[in-house]
């Protein structure tokens, strides 16, 4: 009796801060569903009194959310698969090539994990002004295209990996980057899917690249950006359609969220892996 008394308490405790998780994304789907003025009299009522789909159809009918969109799609796969090849070289030129100040690499690596992105704003615009890449996709894409949180992650990975697979590859002639991409890289996947998930993610969410390189290209904003815009409206954008950006919100992390419950085995399995050597 006293085991079942427990562990109905500990359910109960368990759903009680599953809700007190949930109800802020439950609001926020209902919130959407409410009109305008129903936000301000009933803000934190879960939901709608008098649904209306104003805001759905305010997001995808009358607003450049398409175009950010295809602008976030192009830019996030295009950064994600540099990054997976980009990184995952590095992290093999560091963690089994043997060349001088290979050490001092990793060590500037690590070194960079610890700077905070903010600081990079200006250099990076700087840079990217004298390039003459700002406006473009190309500004969006090379600064994403590699990061030092992955190579870390590759190089610890690679570093647990048998070496005696790569000589059994060199002995049947098989050259170093033969190496690398057809025996070393497949077994790589849970690394590389680890860190697909994170480069996904990132590049999805991004919102000071944007800020500082296509502010003044409409046609290159993407969601991040395009939704600090969205539901603004009144002298200097001092009054917020709440439902229209909450809308919006919902239909840009949805694609996060899908990749990662649909991956979230593999991200967890390269963690893990990527922690232990040997």
């Amino acid at each position: 009796m006293a085991n079942t008394v427990r562990r109905a308490t500990g359910y109960l405790v368990l759903m009680a801060s599953a809700l007190v998780f949930l109800y802020p994304f439950v609001l926020s789907l209902s919130t959407t569903f409410k009109p305008r003025d129903e936000v301000s009299l009933q803000p934190i009522l879960p939901w709608p009194l008098n649904p209306s789909s104003r805001a759905w159809s305010d997001v995808l009918l009358h607003s450049d959310f398409p175009l950010w969109t295809f602008n976030s799609a192009v830019v996030t796969v295009c950064a994600t698969l540099l990054r997976l090849f980009l990184d995952s070289l590095a992290g093999y030129a560091i963690a089994r090539l043997n060349w001088r100040g290979r050490s001092w690499v990793l060590g500037l690596v690590l070194a960079v994990l610890a700077v905070p992105p903010v600081v990079l704003t200006v250099p990076r615009f700087l840079v990217l002004k004298e390039m003459g890449l700002l406006n473009t996709y190309a500004g969006l894409i090379l600064p994403l295209a590699v990061d030092a949180v992955g190579i870390f992650i590759m190089t610890q990975f690679f570093q647990g990996l048998p070496k005696e697979l790569e000589e059994a590859a060199r002995i049947d002639g098989a050259n170093l980057f033969q190496t690398y991409w057809k025996v070393v890289l497949p077994l790589a996947r849970p690394g590389l899917i680890t860190l697909a998930i994170l480069s996904f993610q990132g590049t999805w969410n991004e919102f000071l690249l944007p800020l500082i390189v296509v502010r003044g290209s409409s046609s290159h904003w993407t969601l991040p950006f395009g939704l600090s815009t969205l539901g603004r409206g009144g002298a200097g954008g001092q009054s917020y359609d709440y439902p229209v950006m909450l809308a919006g919100s919902i239909l840009t992390i949805l694609p996060v969220a899908i990749i990662f419950v649909v991956l979230q085995r593999f991200f967890a399995r390269g963690i893990t892996a990527g922690a232990v050597k040997g």
